[in-house]
Order: structure tokens, then sequence, then C-alpha cells
């Protein structure tokens, strides 16, 4: 079983890419569980055709500690299972405690079956500290892979995601898998991602262009794969499942500092020189 958790800057496309990627395996006769970690609680909802599910922490508020698996685990497209974490009511507690709960749960519940070939996390934003690091702190996902963009932004959280990658890689285990480009049609972005993965030790993984079919798929309550299953882009979403498919380059990245990002930026036209 592989254990994966995708991180990236809030608003990049990453539940969007995670649900794509998965269905793309679930294609290809994985068989896969998803945990939602984000308390938006929006991770499975394409592979679900839109079922807002009952979250974990929900579940546990209303019911108590004594609940099934199938409270909390919805199987959707191509038998893909569902959990969402969720959080905590508005304005009480850590919602990075829900994803602590909800592993454990799901844990003490036999979720984590030997037959699965794959369990995806999908992890807010790019917050790398306390419960949202459980993941990678405590060796949950062997496998990190960072969404990003040409967008400035976009790589200074992946290279900050990356510190938070390097300081547990020796406790937890953690390697990063590579970088997976959701296009926001920068100028040159696909070099210059290149040459950030580079920097840091890893791989560009895959370039997913930008399409406005995943639009399209998404007010359908659906994946591209499950929507058009014969678009370009459902091909694109089945390269990059193969691409991890296949993935051995597991590294501990090696982040840069800001002035070597800049560096980057200013090369490739991003960041004008004062």
């Amino acid at each position: 079983m592989r254990q994966v958790a995708i991180y990236g800057k809030g608003g990049i496309g990453k539940s969007t890419t995670t649900q794509n990627l998965t269905a793309a395996l679930g294609e290809m006769g994985k068989k896969i569980m998803i945990v939602g970690c984000d308390p938006k609680a929006d991770s499975t909802r394409l592979i679900l055709g839109g079922l807002a599910q009952k979250t974990v922490l929900d579940t546990l508020r209303e019911e108590g500690d004594d609940i099934d698996l199938d409270e909390i685990m919805k199987i959707g497209f191509k038998g893909i299972k569902c959990v969402e974490s969720g959080g905590p009511e508005p304005g009480v507690g850590c919602a990075g405690r829900g994803i602590i709960t909800s592993i454990s749960m799901l844990e003490s519940l036999g979720a984590y079956k030997e037959d699965l070939d794959y369990v995806f996390y999908d992890v807010l934003g790019d917050v790398v500290c306390g419960g949202f690091a459980m993941p990678i702190r405590e060796g949950k996902a062997q496998e990190i892979y960072i969404v990003a963009s040409g967008e400035m932004m976009a790589m200074y959280a992946a290279n900050n995601i990356s510190k938070g990658i390097q300081k547990y890689a020796k406790t937890g285990g953690t390697r990063l898998g590579g970088i997976i480009c959701n296009s926001r049609k920068v100028d040159n972005e696909l070099e210059m991602l290149k040459a950030f993965a580079k920097e840091l030790g890893t791989q560009l993984i895959h370039f997913v262009p930008r399409d406005n079919i995943v639009q399209r798929a998404e007010i359908n309550r659906k994946t591209v794969i499950d929507f058009d299953p014969t678009s370009n882009q459902a091909d694109e979403y089945r390269k990059l499942a193969k691409a991890i498919d296949d993935n051995d380059m597991f590294v501990i990245p090696k982040p840069m500092t800001q002035e070597r990002l800049e560096e980057i930026l200013m090369e490739f036209g991003i960041l004008d020189v004062a």
C-alpha cells in the first residue's frame, strides 16, 4: 500500500488534481482510499458525484465514539473509498486535530485494508505544522507530491512545504516524489517549473495543461475522466497517474533560500529586477 500526501498553496487546484488523478488510477484498476484533510470537506465530492459527505468529526460529535466504518466512508467512482476528516465548530479548537482523530479512527475501524493500492491524503493548503503535518510527521504518508504553478506565491509555498518535508524526513521517513504543475498559463511556465524542481533535487512529474473542461466537469459534479473520458484533458490525468504509479524517484528535498528562488523567478521573467 502506497500512502501519498498532496500538498500545495491554497487555491492551486490541489483537490481537483487529486480527484482527477485518483479517478485515473481507479480506471487503471487500482484500489484507492482518499482521506480529505481539509475542514471544507471538499476533497471527495467529484468522486462521489457531488455528495456532501458527512465528516468524521461531525459524526463523532453527533453519535459519540461508537460508530461503524460505513458511517464515515462512502464509495465513489471506480470503487474509490472516500473519507472527509472535517473540522471543529467555527471558532472552536484546532482543525489539524481532525486529521489526527480521523486517521486514528480509520485505523481502529480497519479501513487500511491490505488490498488497498493507494491511500491519498488531500491536505489543507501549504500548512505543514501541527495536525496538518501528521501525514508526514508520523510517517503515515511515505510519498509527497506538491501541486504548483508558475506563479510566484505557488512556488514560494512549494519551497516552504519542502522545508517541512526535509524537517520530518528523518523521523517519519517521508520523501518528495515530485512537483505536479497545474498550469496557470504563466509565461515560460514549463521551463521554470522544471528548473524549480531541479533546484529542489526532485522532478517535475507532470505538467497538467489548463483546460476549461475541468470547470465544466466540476459544474456537473464529476471528474474529467468520468465527465468526458475521450477528452485530451482526461488523457493528461491518465499520464499523471501513470507517472506516479511508475515513479521510483523519492528524495529529501533541498529547499532554496528566498534569494535563490527570486533568482529563478527573475531568470524566467516572473519577477522584475528593481
